[in-house]
């Protein structure tokens, strides 16, 4: 299935879990534009694009692809970062309307993982509960990156964990 700007705009900005008029503020353009660019109606300033790349993480070339993206993928050991370059993200979007993002990179995980730590805002997660960290920092070691878990708990909430 290809994918127009727009709709890989919007579907990014649904996946960050942000509004339209939060992300025209970010981009400093109106929530009408992003409407628009949405709704295939018109394209994005080229001058914009590196700038709503870095909003979504991805590269301009990512943006401009007619393909998805893949979500998930396994590097081969020549092309992987190092782990200690690398950022542990969990979003958590409750059906009550709270947003959780927590961003950090790897070694404080790793760290934290030696000594026993826990995250309130993770441990407390119903459906965060039966995750094993360790052996998830097991497989991003061995070359897994992007979303590696995705989870819709029985009370609605969507749980993300992404590697990037």
């Amino acid at each position: 299935m290809d994918l127009t700007i727009g709709k890989k705009i919007a579907g990014l900005r649904k996946e960050k879990g942000i509004t339209q008029e939060e992300l025209s503020e970010l981009l400093d353009v109106s929530p009408q534009a992003v409407s628009k660019w949405e709704n295939d109606l018109s394209c994005p300033d080229i001058m914009l694009l590196p700038k709503i790349a870095n909003v979504f993480h991805v590269t301009v070339d990512e943006l401009l692809s007619s393909s998805p993206k893949k979500e998930t993928v396994m590097l081969p050991a020549e092309q992987r970062k190092s782990v200690d370059d690398l950022v542990f993200r969990i979003l958590i979007n409750s059906s009550d309307g709270d947003k959780v993002r927590v961003n950090l990179p790897l070694p404080l995980i790793k760290v934290g993982l030696e000594i026993g730590m826990r995250m309130p805002q993770v441990s407390k997660n119903e459906s965060l509960k039966d995750i094993n960290f360790e052996e998830l920092f097991k497989i991003v070691e061995h070359g897994v990156r992007g979303k590696i878990i995705e989870i819709e708990g029985k009370d609605g909430d969507l749980v993300e964990v992404v590697v990037e």
